[in-house]
């Protein structure tokens, strides 16, 4: 959607008739207010910006919207949206405030912060609440998901593995063919690429490389899928097994093959563990088995247990057992965060260490969440009526963990309490570390891909 007046839910288009008579100002914020973490990786704002907020609203746009919206049985305020056309070239009045992208910061602090810049478009800054919050939610939920999936996975190596080599592909995104769109891909899957360097979806790779100037963030290797195993029939496996290992193996090299097309613990047993087993040892590359389906902790545990026995193993300084270079695991059917702590936690249990395997994630990744995993919302905290300013929040009798926060506000890092939400009046000498990022059509501070994985902790 190109025309940001048509960017938004349709009661917007009436609520520049409800405000107090003589409101110049609104300003909003942007919170995970709760849900299943207690941390929030902050990632999107600028591909939202670089995307929607820098092309400016023509009259054609406002002619557009004016049809539809009419149409569409709601007031349309011509007059504001003409306005912005004439006497600001189409570029929104607004003020956004951020902490820098790449911020791991306690849940039930603002994000962001928004307030118009002309008084005669106070009704503007709820306006792109629909835009805004979605650009914010999504991306910074996926890398949320992504962060803390990394935590476990970092935990289980520190406890298992002789060091925390690999680490950045050691979850690797499937979740393109399951994202609802294609822009979704793209903005999820760069906010994987925050905490890993493994990904098979393509538009995430070119919107950090549009947006944050990104060179390479993520890498993929040869894999087969079902139907380049299945091809040559159930009597050719081995022939089709054969064929990866020569077209993509190697020194240094990695290929991926999906192994359970038919039976996984023969092609295990016999066709990699004996009739191919030489061919694997000798390669110089790694060959990664890949099972796809039964229960994950069963078939991976079982999957690399048995490949101990066909290729053996070593033990770590740590005591747990490592397969020999040639060989690895990627899991990718079924896995969500427990499930990672579910079969990390048996291959501990099993004496196999996490170097063993690595991951492969989908729909948990990129469509398994909504608004209400981290329970966002944008809200208007503070009203200039008459030139004073009022606090503004909501606190419902029925539901108190949805009261909002009062006042313009500002993010400090306070050296006893951490991270947390003030009053921009209770700042003092402290550095607020919301910072001006757009201003009435313009990126302020525009930050890397590289400047925003090195922010994260």
């Amino acid at each position: 959607m190109t025309n940001i007046i048509l960017n938004a839910d349709s009661y917007k288009a009436s609520h520049y008739r409800q405000y107090p008579e003589g409101t110049s100002q609104v300003s909003s914020y942007i919170e995970p207010r709760g849900g299943q973490y207690d941390k929030a990786l902050f990632f999107g704002l600028q591909m939202f910006i670089k995307s929607y907020l820098t092309t400016p609203l023509t009259h054609q746009d406002v002619d557009e919207a004016k049809e539809i919206l009419e149409a569409h049985g709601v007031p349309f305020n011509e007059a504001g949206w003409r306005h912005i056309v004439d006497t600001h070239q189409g570029f929104l009045p607004i003020k956004i405030q951020a902490l820098p992208e790449g911020s791991v910061v306690p849940i039930s602090n603002a994000l962001v912060q928004v307030i118009n810049t002309d008084p005669k478009c106070a009704w503007l800054t709820s306006y792109v609440e629909t835009a805004l919050l979605r650009a914010i939610w999504y991306p910074t939920t996926v890398a949320t998901v992504s962060y803390h999936c990394k935590c476990i996975i970092k935990r289980y190596l520190g406890e298992t593995a002789d060091s925390l080599d690999g680490l950045e592909f050691k979850l690797h995104d499937f979740g393109a063919r399951g994202a609802t769109t294609e822009e979704a891909a793209a903005i999820g899957g760069a906010a994987h690429l925050l905490n890993f360097m493994g990904t098979d979806t393509l538009s995430a790779i070119m919107a950090a490389r549009r947006n944050y100037a990104a060179t390479m963030p993520g890498f993929s290797i040869p894999a087969a899928e079902h139907s380049t195993i299945t091809a040559w029939g159930k009597s050719g496996e081995k022939a089709a097994y054969e064929n990866m290992l020569k077209q993509f193996s190697g020194p240094g090299k990695l290929v991926a093959v999906v192994s359970d097309s038919y039976d996984l613990w023969h092609a295990i047993d016999h066709i990699w563990g004996e009739e191919l087993k030489s061919l694997v040892e000798n390669s110089g590359g790694t060959l990664v088995i890949r099972p796809d389906s039964g229960e994950p902790v069963e078939v991976v545990t079982t999957t690399i247990e048995k490949l101990m026995d066909k290729f053996g193993y070593r033990t770590n300084s740590k005591g747990y057992r490592v397969l020999p270079d040639c060989v690895r695991v990627i899991q990718g059917d079924g896995i969500a965060e427990n499930a990672i702590e579910e079969i990390l936690s048996a291959m501990k249990t099993k004496q196999q260490s996490a170097e063993n395997i690595a991951f492969g994630m989908g729909g948990a990744l990129l469509q398994k969440l909504d608004r209400d995993t981290m329970q966002f919302a944008m809200k208007a905290s503070a009203v200039k009526v008459k030139g004073l300013w009022h606090d503004v929040f909501k606190d419902p009798v029925t539901d108190h963990g949805k009261r909002s926060k009062k006042g313009r506000l500002a993010v400090v890092n306070d050296p006893v309490k951490g991270v947390r939400t003030v009053r921009e009046n209770d700042l003092g000498g402290r550095e607020n570390l919301l910072k001006t990022v757009f201003k009435n059509g313009q990126l302020l501070i525009e930050q890397s891909f590289d400047e925003i994985k090195a922010n994260i902790s």
